[in-house]
C-alpha cells in the first residue's frame, strides 16, 4: 500500500513537473527572449523587432517603417502604435512574422520602467535548453501550514536581479508550518484566491538556484488551514537568462534550513 501511494505521488509530480518544462521551453517561451530592452523617450531601433521605440508619460510606442507590420489583438498594425499607459507587472504581447519566424514581441511594464522583449523561438538559450534537474519528489516536503493574515494587506518592496530595480507586492499574510522546527514565510497574492511566495534556503547557491525560488500554495479554507509542497517550488527565469527582471525574496523569506525539493540549478 505504501509503494503504491509513493508511486502516484511521484507520478503526479512528473506530470506536473513535465508541463512546466514544456511551457518554459515552448518557441515563445521565456527561454526564447533575445533581449531587454528599457524604453526613454529617445526613438530607438533595435535589431531583433520591428520600428522605432520610446516612452513618455502616455506609455509605449511604436513607429514601423513602410513595409513593417505588427500584429495586435489579431489586427495588422502599420504606422504608429500607441500603447497607452501600462499597469505595473502588466504585458501586452504583439506579433512579427517575417519568412523566417514568428516573433512574439512582449511590451510591458517593470519596476516604474515600460520594456520590450522579443522573443525569438531560435534564440540559442531555448535552442540549447536541456531540462531542469530537480530533486526526487519526496512527501516530507509536504507541510501542513497555517495562513494568518494581517488586519489589512501590506505593500512590500522587494530587490530584483537587476541593480536598482525594485518590486512592490500585496502581502495579505503569513505562512506558518513546520520543517525540522517552526518556520514562516510571508506570502503575496497569487493565482486568484491562492498565495504565493518567494524564498531561499540552505540549498541555495549550493545545488539550488541562489538568487530565490517561486512556489504557488493552494488557497488556505475558512481556518487559514492550507498545504505547501516544496517539491514544486521552481526556479523563476532569471535562472536562465539575463533578459528577466526577476524578484528577491523578502528577508522574512530566508529559511534557516535545507529544503531539499523541488528544481535544482539548471543544467
Amino acid at each position: 500500500m505504501t509503494t503504491t501511494i509513493e508511486t502516484a505521488f511521484a507520478a503526479d509530480w512528473r506530470a506536473w513537473h513535465d508541463a512546466h518544462e514544456a511551457a518554459r521551453a515552448d518557441e515563445h517561451g521565456f527561454l526564447a527572449v533575445t533581449s531587454i530592452r528599457w524604453l526613454t523617450w529617445t526613438p530607438e531601433r533595435f535589431d531583433d523587432a520591428p520600428g522605432v521605440w520610446s516612452t513618455s508619460e502616455d506609455g509605449p510606442v511604436v513607429a514601423l517603417a513602410d513595409g513593417e507590420s505588427l500584429e495586435i489583438d489579431g489586427a495588422v498594425v502599420t504606422g504608429t502604435y500607441r500603447f497607452g499607459p501600462l499597469a505595473e507587472r502588466s504585458s501586452i504581447t504583439v506579433v512579427w512574422r517575417t519568412d523566417d519566424e514568428t516573433t512574439v514581441v512582449e511590451v510591458a511594464r517593470r519596476g516604474g520602467s515600460d520594456i520590450v522583449r522579443p522573443r525569438h523561438p531560435s534564440s540559442p538559450i531555448r535552442t540549447g535548453y536541456r531540462g531542469t534537474p530537480a530533486y526526487a519528489p519526496d512527501e516530507r516536503f509536504v507541510v501542513d501550514a497555517r495562513f494568518t493574515p494581517f488586519d489589512e494587506p501590506r505593500e512590500v518592496t522587494v530587490g530584483s536581479v537587476v541593480d536598482g530595480l525594485q518590486h512592490v507586492y500585496a502581502a495579505p499574510g503569513t505562512l506558518s508550518f513546520d520543517l525540522d522546527g517552526p518556520r514562516t514565510l510571508l506570502a503575496f497574492n497569487g493565482h486568484g484566491d491562492g498565495l504565493h511566495v518567494l524564498f531561499t534556503d540552505r540549498t541555495s547557491g549550493v545545488t539550488t538556484y541562489a538568487a530565490n525560488r517561486s512556489l504557488d500554495i493552494d488557497a488556505p479554507d475558512a481556518e487559514g488551514r492550507t498545504r505547501i509542497d516544496f517539491n514544486r517550488a521552481t526556479n523563476l527565469p532569471c535562472a536562465y537568462t539575463a533578459h528577466a527582471t526577476c524578484p528577491l525574496p523578502p528577508a522574512e523569506n530566508r529559511l534557516d534550513v535545507a529544503v531539499e525539493a523541488g528544481e535544482q540549478l539548471p543544467a
